[in-house]
């Protein structure tokens, strides 16, 4: 886990906050944009979910954790075209790492994006990356261990489709969901899926209705933890411990060292996302 916080980072900017000045007093840590590593340690590779703007920051705590060759990537899979989750891809660039051809795999319209708009056409012409189009439901083969499968979810999808993953060992399955506008809106029974994962890593955006004033939260629609919680609330003991919360935003209590609201869910048995937290596969 390389990092748990929403698009914009913890602290964000322009925040006045007493969430914020939390951090500019020393009571808090930052953190880092949400991003997963799948990491293959026995052929030394791994692959990125999400290229989020706190890119560089990732890459150098992830060598602390697998001796890889290089710092590139084998692989980055894209869950849609909001700032927080592909603006790192920037980093690959000509004036940056000037990589070589790094597998980026993307759903059509995002796909599209990259090669019609710049400077991502850019990366692609220069072939600092090269494009790989998924399709939902539609399983990917990575390495000699892994399958990654994407699974459309309904969020504002003002630049491309935003999507899900399965990722899948022979012995475990995790569901990744950052981004959802609302559970009810998916075709799918978000519980039937916590029942064929053994890990869900869902969507914690805000704790509550509210949590920003002045604003009006039905234009950043997502599930709020204390709605997700509610449907939860009937699901099994066993089941409750598949849920991990990430991609939190930083007025969200579950950002914090401790909060109540963290001793709420340790109490239910449901997780939350903590930067450097390993799910062996």
């Amino acid at each position: 886990m390389l990092g748990i916080a929403q698009d914009a980072g913890y602290p964000q900017a322009g925040c006045e906050k007493e969430c914020c000045k939390a951090y500019y007093e020393g009571k808090e840590e930052k953190k880092l944009v949400t991003c997963l590593a799948l990491v293959d340690r026995a052929a030394n590779k791994y692959w990125l979910f999400e290229a989020t703007p706190d890119f560089t920051a990732q890459l150098k705590k992830l060598q602390e954790y697998i001796a890889a060759p290089d710092y590139s990537p084998d692989g980055i899979f894209l869950t849609h075209a909001h700032i927080g989750h592909y603006t790192g891809l920037m980093q690959l660039g000509r004036e940056v790492m000037g990589a070589k051809d790094i597998p980026v795999w993307a759903m059509p319209r995002m796909d599209s994006f990259f090669r019609n708009n710049g400077p991502w056409s850019q990366l692609v012409s220069l072939k600092n990356i090269q494009l790989n189009r998924l399709q939902a439901d539609s399983a990917v083969q990575i390495g000699s261990s892994f399958k990654v499968t994407p699974v459309k979810v309904p969020h504002r999808d003002e630049f491309s489709e935003t999507v899900g993953y399965f990722i899948q060992s022979e012995k475990k399955k995790v569901l990744f969901i950052p981004d959802i506008d609302k559970w009810e809106k998916w075709e799918r029974e978000i519980a039937e899926q916590i029942r064929n994962v053994d890990v869900a890593l869902l969507d914690g955006t805000f704790y509550k209705n509210g949590e920003l004033p002045g604003r009006d939260m039905s234009e950043v629609p997502h599930p709020f933890v204390e709605e997700s919680l509610q449907k939860f609330s009937a699901l099994p003991s066993a089941e409750k411990k598949k849920i991990v919360f990430i991609h939190f935003n930083h007025t969200n209590p579950l950002l914090k060292k401790s909060s109540a609201e963290k001793e709420k869910l340790k109490a239910e048995g449901i997780g939350v996302a903590e930067e450097g937290m390993v799910i062996e596969l």
